[in-house]
């Protein structure tokens, strides 16, 4: 089967290349802002995957970052409606990649194993390793799991047809990557795996991260996925993102369309 995909930017955070990176870079005030986007995949046959569910005005007020509109709004205007869409991968349980689980009542939610134990485990009583995760998030996951709305993976695994999911951990124990078949091959929806195209480019990681060595070779997985273009494999929180790809008309040049071919 044969997907579109689509990068939908919510929020955006002004920082410097000295914070996105654990070895200094070239210019280390170089302005280089993180954006936040969630993913859309839609089948040929109307069928639509959501990947990851950013966070809502609450959880930016809590982390004190900036909030830009709400994630089913953003959806909407791309003609998806959030309650009706029955998949979501989260990528991992990091707050702004879990929180607003609440916006997709209808889905069914795809998940690593080892993210859930994670999640809920021994590191967790270390403040350094569970500063990105809100422990509301993670006991939401937990009530949908007992509600019989998760779906927990070991692992590779295909959840349809075209689109697999992958464990690469790193930044975080049971982060996974997206693969999914398009019109120009298969794409990668990295999320966290880089931040940005700079930290596989440069191989200078984003500075929050758990295992260092899966992080690296989580970079060479997903151009293995990717069969080698590196134009394939979407970084999480890169600006690029929406100048390298064609935009939706009518969106204010939010909503990038991974499955056309890259303007550079």
């Amino acid at each position: 089967m044969i997907w579109e995909a689509f990068a939908v930017r919510y929020a955006r955070h002004q920082r410097i290349a000295r914070d996105n990176h654990i070895l200094p870079p070239p210019d280390p005030h170089e302005a280089m802002p993180l954006d936040f986007f969630v993913w859309l995949l839609r089948a040929e046959d109307g069928r639509e995957i959501v990947v990851d569910t950013g966070y809502d005005q609450s959880t930016a007020e809590q982390r004190g970052r900036p909030f830009g509109r709400r994630v089913d709004a953003a959806l909407a205007g791309i003609g998806c409606d959030a309650a009706k869409v029955g998949d979501v991968v989260i990528s991992h349980l990091h707050w702004d990649h879990v929180g607003s689980l609440d916006q997709f009542p209808a889905a069914r939610f795809h998940i690593q194993e080892r993210e859930l134990h994670f999640a809920t485990g021994r590191h967790m009583c270390s403040h350094a390793i569970r500063g990105p995760f809100f422990v509301e998030h993670v006991v939401q996951m937990i009530r949908a799991l007992y509600a019989d709305r998760v779906e927990v993976h070991t692992g590779d695994a295909e959840i349809a047809p075209g689109v697999t999911l992958h464990r690469v951990g790193g930044h975080s124990d049971g982060l996974q990557v997206v693969r999914v078949m398009t019109r120009r091959g298969p794409l990668v929806i990295a999320s966290d795996a880089m931040h940005l195209y700079a930290n596989a480019e440069r191989e200078n990681p984003f500075p929050i991260v758990f295992d260092l060595g899966e992080m690296v070779q989580g970079w060479r997985i997903t151009r293995k996925l990717a069969d080698g273009v590196e134009s394939a494999v979407i970084p999480g929180h890169d600006p690029i993102v929406l100048q390298r790809f064609p935009n939706v008309p009518g969106q204010e040049g939010e909503v990038a369309i991974l499955h056309a071919d890259p303007l550079f």
